[in-house]
C-alpha cells in the first residue's frame, strides 16, 4: 500500500530555503586556495526559496537569499535538505530589479 502524499504548505512568516552546494575549494581575494572541507563558522549562505507563508511579504518562491544556515532548522522532503527560518532571518535578496539595490551584481 502507497503512503498518501500531502502538500507542504508554511504557516505564519516562514520561509522554505534550499541550499545551494559550494562548488568545493573556494580561492581568498590573495589567491591562496581554500579546500571544501574548510567550513567557516561566520560564512553566509545562498539558497532558493522553495516556499513562503501567508506573511511573508518581501520574497516569493524562487528568489535567491542570503542567510546564516547553522541557526535554522532542517527537514528532509523526498530525499532533499531543506532550511526552515523566518523571513527575519534572511540578510538579503538577489534580485534582477535594480531599483534598491547595492549596485553589487552576482
Amino acid at each position: 500500500m502507497s503512503q498518501p502524499k500531502f502538500e507542504v504548505q508554511m504557516l505564519h512568516d516562514r520561509v522554505m530555503v534550499r541550499i545551494e552546494q559550494e562548488s568545493g575549494e573556494r580561492r581568498s581575494t590573495g589567491g591562496i586556495v581554500i579546500p571544501a572541507t574548510v567550513r567557516e563558522s561566520n560564512r553566509l549562505a545562498w539558497g532558493e526559496v522553495c516556499g513562503v507563508g501567508h506573511h511573508v511579504r518581501t520574497v516569493k518562491v524562487g528568489d535567491r537569499v542570503l542567510f546564516h544556515p547553522d541557526d535554522q532548522y532542517e527537514v528532509e522532503i523526498q530525499g532533499h535538505d531543506y532550511l526552515i527560518m523566518r523571513e527575519r532571518d534572511l540578510h538579503a535578496i538577489a534580485s534582477e530589479r535594480p531599483e534598491h539595490g547595492t549596485g553589487l551584481y552576482l
